[in-house]
């Protein structure tokens, strides 16, 4: 019975590491004008950072703004383990989850249409780096609405 007892709390510790949402940052959306700042961490990136390390160019509008943002929010909710939480008329802000652990990453896109461009921030909830992901998501999204011929 005992072994039963200790094979039941080996099977069920790891569970809570399965699901490593982490809370939602209070800090996501709009704020002056822009996006939110990144962390000092290198698991973010922006179109409105100021440093390199965390620095994406913005998705650039090949096409009418109203017609690109309708396919970004369409190509957003074709992404794996995406779900898009919030949406208004010139923002977007979507829960990205890692295929393995379920690692929460929010990815927000914010319309300018007087600049023709959509801003973008793809940032980790937790840990300190994300090898790449945040960044590559961004680059994924910009290559795949370039080929539609929304992006410039």
């Amino acid at each position: 019975m005992r072994a039963i007892a200790i094979a039941a709390v080996l099977l069920v510790a790891p569970v809570p590491f399965l699901a490593c949402a982490g809370k939602r940052p209070a800090s996501l959306g709009v704020h002056d004008r822009g996006l939110a700042p990144c962390p000092a961490s290198p698991n973010c990136v922006s179109s409105d950072a100021r440093d390199e390390s965390h620095r994406v160019p913005p998705l650039a509008l090949a096409v009418d703004s109203a017609e690109a943002w309708r396919a970004a929010r369409e190509r957003v909710s074709e992404l794996p383990r995406t779900r898009i939480v919030r949406v208004t008329a010139d923002s977007l802000h979507a829960e990205c989850r890692s295929a393995v652990f379920g690692f929460v990453d929010d990815l927000e896109l914010q319309l300018r249409p007087e600049e023709g461009i959509i801003a973008v921030r793809s940032a980790s909830r937790l840990g300190y780096s994300d090898l790449g992901v945040n960044r590559r998501r961004v680059e994924d999204l910009r290559t795949s609405l370039t080929n539609r011929g929304v992006l410039r």
